[in-house]
C-alpha cells in the first residue's frame, strides 16, 4: 500500500548493503535473518523488523517461483538503503534512519505490471498472498521493468522516530546480540 510521499529513486547514491543470492530456496532463511538483524540495528521496532523480513521473503519467493520457474541458479540482487543514514558505531542505539528502502532485482521474465496483484482474498486456498502481504506490511511498493531484462521491486518501510526499539537493538558498547563481531 502506498502512503505519503512516493518512493524516490536514487535518494541515496549507493546502497549501504548489496547482496547477491542465487534463486535457491536454501538461502531464504539466511536472507530473512539478515533483513531482520539489519532492521534491528537501524532502530526499527521488533514488529517492523518481522514485517520487513516477511516482505523480502515473499518477494524473493515470487521471483523464484514465478520469475525463474523454480530454477535454482539464477541471480537475485537485494540492495538496502537506510534513508537518513545509519547510526554512529559509538552510539548504535541512536538511529538517524528514517526509512529502509529495499530494492530487489532479477533477470527473470518481464511481466505486465498490471498483472502483479494479489488473488481474491475471498478464495480460501493456500498460496497467492505474497503481493498482498508485501503491500500490507510495507509503506510503499513499486514494481518496474529492468532494461534490458528482468524486474525491479522497490519497497519502503518508514521508521517511526518515537517507536519503541526492538529489544534486540544493540546498546552502546554492544555490537552483536550473538556475542560475535558485527
Amino acid at each position: 500500500m502506498n502512503n505519503g510521499e512516493p518512493i524516490q529513486p536514487g535518494a541515496a547514491p549507493a546502497p549501504q548493503l548489496k547482496l547477491q543470492v542465487l534463486s535457491n530456496p536454501l538461502f531464504l532463511s539466511g536472507v530473512r535473518e539478515l533483513v531482520y538483524q539489519l532492521a534491528v540495528r537501524l532502530g526499527f521496532p521488533d514488529e517492523a523488523c518481522g514485517q520487513l523480513s516477511l516482505a523480502v521473503d515473499e518477494a524473493i519467493c515470487n521471483v523464484i517461483r514465478h520469475g525463474y520457474q523454480r530454477a535454482h541458479d539464477r541471480p537475485i540482487w537485494i540492495s538496502f538503503f537506510a534513508d537518513g543514514g545509519v547510526a554512529d558505531p559509538e552510539h548504535p542505539a541512536v538511529s538517524p534512519t528514517s526509512a529502509l528502502r529495499i530494492v530487489i532485482e532479477d533477470e527473470a521474465k518481464q511481466v505486465d505490471l498490471a498483472s502483479i496483484r494479489s488473488r481474491n482474498l475471498e478464495e480460501i486456498r493456500p498460496g497467492g498472498l505474497g503481493v498482498h502481504i508485501i503491500k500490507e506490511v510495507m509503506d510503499e511498493v513499486r514494481y518496474e521493468h529492468r532494461h534490458p531484462a528482468g524486474m525491479r521491486l522497490t519497497m519502503l518501510k518508514r521508521r517511526l522516530p518515537d517507536a519503541p526499539l526492538s529489544p534486540h537493538t544493540p546498546s552502546p558498547g554492544r555490537l552483536s546480540s550473538a556475542g560475535g563481531t558485527p
